[in-house]
């Protein structure tokens, strides 16, 4: 019986590495995502294009104008009229504008001096990203008023990602996202192929176990999805340069954890629908979607209304992204991701039981 298992294993591994179609698509898949992350996709602001409008050109303005024409997150594009703000902005030449008041300097001494005084810089900015625009607005106070006094006056520590790099926010992310299509996706189409094809009337009347058939199809896409593993752990580590602060092994384990699930969910799908266009739907409306709306992998959790807060629960890719999050950016060690693997484990066990009782009353 264990020679016919592996021969069962054998015969899909074969099967799957024929496709070598969907094979390409895989890897090709988990090296763009991990290259655009790199390279391209970021919430980090870079380039921004600012003008400013200054009817005093003195020392307190040229000096703030040299903070902003000598850092990385600013493009300097020279001084403007008023009446050209709105042109400009239109026009899409500049994304900001910084207005300095006509008396700059004395305002800023009164400012200093502890003494009340109007607003003397404004920030016009282009809002039609709300994201860029607000991270730019923060970098511009930042820089415009960062003079030695008002440094002085308190402390900012940035703690597990002091240079705000988005490849440690997105990295966990891409992890559940890649999980999810090689996993979850390949292996609601195995059991389903079988339906097709008619292979599934020889398992019918083999001798095998029902379980043994089910372990057999799930052994093949674990293997792959191991090694998908390690080239994400070291694509992360070599090319985004993201830490590992909390361990591999406790990265590795709970991503194996997570892999389980993930194909225990794949092979559930494949048992229910009848064609391979059904499982690639359900698995890509019902996993997909959630997890990239509801996981925390884009969106931030306590900002979602209350009810999808609560139905966050129950989307797994949620748990894993935080635990893995803990482990790989914070340096948590592994006990400290125990309520995460504990909800996972149980996921895991609650979806592994249901693909095995459903497949067993296929065979049956």
């Amino acid at each position: 019986m264990r020679n016919n298992l592996f021969a069962l294993v054998k015969k899909e591994s074969l099967h799957i590495l024929r496709d070598k179609r969907t094979m390409l698509i895989v890897i090709l898949i988990l090296v763009v995502l991990i290259v655009l992350f790199r390279f391209a996709i970021t919430t980090e602001v870079n380039n921004v294009n600012v003008a400013l409008v200054a009817t005093d050109r003195t020392n307190g303005v040229n000096d703030a104008v040299n903070r902003i024409a000598h850092n990385d997150y600013f493009t300097f594009c020279g001084y403007i009229n008023q009446d050209e703000i709105d042109q400009q902005l239109r026009s899409g030449k500049v994304s900001a504008v910084i207005v300095f008041a006509p008396d700059f300097d004395r305002r800023m001494e009164q400012i200093n001096a502890g003494l009340p005084s109007t607003p003397i810089i404004q920030l016009i900015v282009d809002a039609s990203n709300v994201n860029s625009a607000g991270a730019a607005t923060a970098y511009m106070q930042e820089i415009l008023l960062g003079t030695e006094s008002q440094q002085a006056m308190f402390e900012t520590r940035m703690l597990f990602n002091p240079q705000m790099k988005s490849a440690y926010n997105f990295v966990p992310g891409i992890m559940g996202l890649i999980f999810i299509l090689v996993c979850a996706m390949m292996t609601s189409v195995s059991i389903v192929r079988e339906k097709e094809v008619g292979t599934m009337e020889v398992l019918l009347v083999s001798p095998m176990r029902p379980t043994k058939v089910f372990f057999a199809k799930m052994i093949p896409y674990f293997v792959i999805s191991c090694v998908v593993l390690i080239i994400i752990l070291l694509l992360s580590y070599y090319l985004l340069h993201v830490p590992m602060s909390g361990g591999v092994w406790g990265i590795f384990s709970m991503s194996l954890l997570y892999v389980l699930l993930s194909l225990s969910l794949g092979l559930l799908v494949s048992i229910v629908v009848k064609t391979q266009v059904a499982a690639l739907l359900l698995s890509g409306m019902v996993m997909m979607l959630p997890m990239l709306l509801l996981s925390g992998m884009l969106f931030p959790i306590e900002n979602f209304p209350k009810f999808f807060e609560v139905l966050s629960n129950v989307v797994p890719a949620r748990w894993y992204i935080e635990g893995i999050r803990k482990m790989m950016i914070q340096g948590s060690p592994f006990v400290a991701v125990w309520k995460e693997f504990t909800i996972l484990l149980g996921m895991t066990v609650l979806f592994f039981g249901m693909s095995l009782l459903k497949f067993n009353d296929k065979l049956e």
